[in-house]
C-alpha cells in the first residue's frame, strides 16, 4: 500500500470498526468474534476490510491458514487498546464532574456469587440504582485470578470474589466466610465407608480436583498431600466432576448442601478435611476517582454489617 499515504481525522465510524478489531483481535479470528460482536462473519469482513483501507494497512491475514496479525496490525492493535482506554478515560473524568454519577460502572463476579443470598447483592443493586439511575451496570462472571488483573489494569472497577490472598494494590471489603469441606460423589469408593474407615491413606489415594489458584496456607496444607489430578475453578465444574464418582472435591458447606441433601454427594471426615475462605470485593488502590464506583462500594459497606473486618486467616 502507499506508504505517503496520511491519515485525516477519525470519527465515530472509524472508531467503532476500530473497536470491532479489537475484538476480533482478543477473542482469536472472525468465526470466535461473531458471538462476541453479535453481528455476521459477513459484516465483520466489510468493517475490517473497510478499516484497512481507510488506514491504508493491512491488518490481518485470514483463511485456510487462520486469523494471525501482520506487524502493522499489532501495531494498530496496542494503539487501538490507547485510544480506547484514553476515551473511556475521558468519558469518566467528565461524568465525574456531573452532580449525580453516571456513565457505566464494570463488576465481575465468581461463579455463584450472584444467588448466593450471603453476598445480597439483589439488594446492593436495589439499592444502588436508587441512587444512580443513570449509571450503566455491566456485570459479568470470572475467574478470581483474572478479576485480579482486570481491576489493576482497570479493566474493572469492582469485583466480589472468594480469596485466598491480599494484594498490595487492592483494597478489600470483607464480605462474609465460608467453610470449604471435602466431598465425593455416589459412585466414588469412599462414599458407603463409615467415618472410622476414611482413613488418610484412602483419602489421598482419590482422584481430587482442585481450583487451579495458588492457596492460602490453611488451604494448602489441605490439599498439598491429596492425588490433585483435576483443575476445576468453578463450583459447578467440580459438581459435575464429583457426580463422575471419579473424583472428590472441596467445596463451600453453603454450596454443597443441596447436593449432600440430594444424596449426590457426602462430605468427607468434616472433622479434619475442611479450611476457611473469605469473600470481598476488590476496587483498585490508586484509582482514578470514580463517583459510580465510589457509590457502589459504599453502598457494599451500608448493606453489609461486617464490611471492614479481616478476612478469617
Amino acid at each position: 500500500m502507499n506508504r505517503k499515504y496520511s491519515l485525516g481525522q477519525l470519527g465515530d465510524y472509524e472508531i467503532k470498526q476500530l473497536r470491532i478489531f479489537k475484538t476480533i483481535v482478543e477473542c482469536g479470528g472472525f468465526s470466535a468474534a461473531e458471538a462476541q460482536l453479535n453481528i455476521s462473519r459477513p459484516t465483520i469482513s466489510i468493517h475490517i476490510a473497510n478499516l484497512e483501507s481507510r488506514l491504508n494497512l493491512t491488518l490481518c491475514k485470514r483463511g485456510r491458514g487462520g486469523f494471525s496479525l501482520t506487524e502493522e496490525g499489532k501495531v494498530i492493535y496496542q494503539q487501538t487498546q490507547h485510544l480506547l482506554e484514553a476515551l473511556e478515560g475521558f468519558r469518566n473524568t467528565i461524568n465525574n464532574l456531573s452532580s449525580f454519577p453516571s456513565g457505566r460502572l464494570r463488576l465481575a463476579l465468581s461463579d455463584t456469587f450472584s444467588t448466593d443470598d450471603r453476598c445480597q447483592l439483589s439488594t446492593i443493586l436495589y439499592q444502588y440504582h436508587q441512587e444512580a439511575p443513570d449509571v450503566e451496570l455491566v456485570i459479568s462472571v470470572d475467574h478470581m485470578v483474572d478479576m485480579e488483573r482486570r481491576v489493576l489494569n482497570d479493566e474493572l472497577d469492582i469485583a466480589i470474589i472468594p480469596y485466598h490472598r491480599e494484594l498490595e494494590g487492592l483494597d478489600y471489603i470483607h464480605l462474609f466466610t465460608d467453610r470449604c469441606f471435602l466431598y465425593c460423589g455416589r459412585q466414588n469408593s469412599l462414599f458407603k465407608l463409615r467415618e472410622e474407615e476414611l482413613t488418610d491413606e484412602r483419602i489421598n489415594q482419590v482422584p481430587v480436583a482442585h481450583g487451579g489458584v495458588k492457596p492460602h496456607e490453611e488451604a494448602y496444607s489441605q490439599i498439598v498431600d491429596l492425588n490433585l489430578t483435576a483443575i476445576a475453578y468453578h463450583y459447578e465444574a467440580r459438581i459435575a466432576l464429583l457426580r463422575s464418582g471419579v473424583y472428590a472435591a472441596f467445596l463451600p458447606a453453603a454450596y454443597a448442601e443441596p447436593w449432600v441433601n440430594s444424596g449426590e454427594i457426602r462430605v468427607i471426615a468434616p472433622d479434619r478435611r475442611f479450611y476457611t475462605l473469605g469473600a470481598a470485593a476488590i476496587s483498585k488502590k490508586s484509582a482514578e476517582p470514580n463517583r459510580a464506583r465510589s457509590l457502589f462500594l459504599k453502598t457494599v459497606h451500608q448493606i453489609h454489617s461486617g464490611a471492614g473486618l479481616p478476612a478469617p486467616y
